[in-house]
């Protein structure tokens, strides 16, 4: 079962991005006051109740001959054929305008669930337009203000009445993993060079593969499914101009994946899309190997090379110090051999059981060797850590007070757990409560 995708789209400035930031619960869209500010696709991953779903934000439909808007036109295009239900978001303070019909003459040719969603209700001007929506046809509609945060849980009751709970269906005995990363970096050469056939469509030409491509293979005895994915399967030269479109496909293989591969190209180094790319696959709690391809591309020592490339990405990728590095050609096939016991030993690290006694040894260890500093007279303390949950490694650490619990702190203590236990590879989840609280 795929997780649901739904994508906000509207003309300029109506607010969606607002509405992504409060939906997903953090802020990921760039917010000014300016119409056009949301230029490219924003992903987050929305959970509400028993649901999960990916949301889409999106730049604003316009007629306006802005350099960047009919990329932005394709870029909704692509949005609203991959979603599953659409949220079309109008400003209730201004009203209709004709960028809002043309958004409608979009939505009204696709056979999809349409939710008008009216935001900035909270302003006074809204009285003098709220019927005038009316005119746009659609039945369903949800009032909000995104500012004041009002009407979003109905907004959510409303979404997820039209979709199914999502549930990770990943057998526990098959390892999965996905090889993720920029379009022509190299991945399907690579899913070609681990299973030493032509499985994959291989080209020099970036988003060859159009949709994610599953390999069932047996490594040393273990039973492994290798997902490819790359660019999209849609028609038209416009899904296939520019590499943002490939990241909603990574984004499904990753859900269903327990290890990400992610592929990085040596001869163009680190760019900021790898690390957004590599950013996904650490929030859905997978465990991850970064691998850089086309070595055969460096010229120079390649030691010395190595030694400066590793330290390029462990200060690019500050946000994973634990993932394993892989340097290797696909094309060349040198040290493909090193990448599936990596794969392996990562997956094996995210599934680690550790005793309730070793944990609490090494967290109490840790407290005694670096007290943390007290706060208004006040000191943390702990009680009790147990691990609870797998694929990440989660632990619940019990205090006396998580609100005396400091950024730097938790820090600290997963840090001494990485030193006591073998996580290389995983994220790990360290959740605080008070003593007595109910578990998360």
């Amino acid at each position: 079962m795929k997780k649901p995708v739904v994508a906000l789209v509207g003309r300029p400035n109506v607010g969606k991005s607002t509405l992504f930031n409060k939906l997903v619960g953090t802020k990921i869209s760039i917010i000014e006051d300016t119409p056009g500010i949301t230029r490219d696709r924003i992903y987050g991953n929305v959970k509400f109740e028993n649901y999960t779903f990916h949301l889409i934000d999106t730049g604003g439909i316009s007629l306006s001959d802005d350099a960047f808007q009919n990329e932005i036109n394709m870029q909704v295009d692509l949005a609203i054929d991959e979603a599953d239900i659409i949220l079309f978001v109008v400003d209730g303070k201004e009203g209709l305008t004709s960028d809002d019909m043309l958004v409608k003459e979009k939505l009204i040719k696709i056979n999809k669930p349409v939710i008008l969603v009216i935001n900035k209700v909270d302003s006074k001007q809204y009285k003098e337009h709220m019927y005038d929506f009316y005119e746009l046809g659609f039945d369903v509609h949800a009032e909000v203000s995104g500012e004041q945060n009002n009407g979003i849980y109905e907004l959510l009751q409303t979404i997820t009445s039209n979709i199914k709970p999502y549930e990770e269906n990943i057998n526990d005995d098959i390892i999965r993993f996905c090889l993720i990363g920029r379009p022509n970096v190299g991945k399907s050469s690579l899913v070609n060079a681990i299973l030493n056939e032509n499985r994959s469509i291989v080209s020099n030409k970036a988003g060859t593969t159009r949709d994610s491509i599953d390999t069932p293979f047996k490594y040393n005895g273990k039973d492994m499914v290798i997902i490819d994915t790359a660019g999209m399967r849609k028609k038209g030269r416009i899904y296939e101009s520019t590499e943002k479109y490939s990241l909603l496909r990574s984004l499904k293989a990753i859900d269903r994946s327990n290890v990400c591969v992610i592929v990085i190209d040596a001869s163009e180094g680190i760019l900021e899309h790898d690390k957004h790319i590599a950013g996904y696959a650490i929030e859905a709690g997978k465990a991850v190997v970064l691998v850089v391809n086309k070595w055969d591309t460096i010229t120079e020592d390649k030691e010395k090379a190595m030694k400066i490339f590793k330290e390029k990405v462990c200060n690019h990728f500050i946000f994973m110090p634990y993932a394993p590095i892989v340097f290797l050609s696909a094309l060349t096939k040198k040290r493909v051999s090193t990448l599936l016991p990596e794969v392996v030993k990562v997956y094996e690290n995210a599934k680690k059981e550790i005793k309730t006694n070793l944990i609490n040894d090494c967290i109490n260890e840790a407290y005694l060797l670096n007290l943390p500093p007290s706060y208004k007279g006040k000191r943390l303390k702990i009680y009790f850590t147990s691990e609870v949950s797998t694929c990440p490694p989660t632990f619940n650490i019990e205090v006396n007070n998580k609100g005396l619990v400091h950024f730097s702190y938790e820090r600290y203590l997963e840090n001494k757990i990485r030193e006591s236990f073998d996580l290389e590879g995983t994220p790990i989840v360290i959740q605080f409560k008070n003593k007595g609280e109910q578990d998360f």
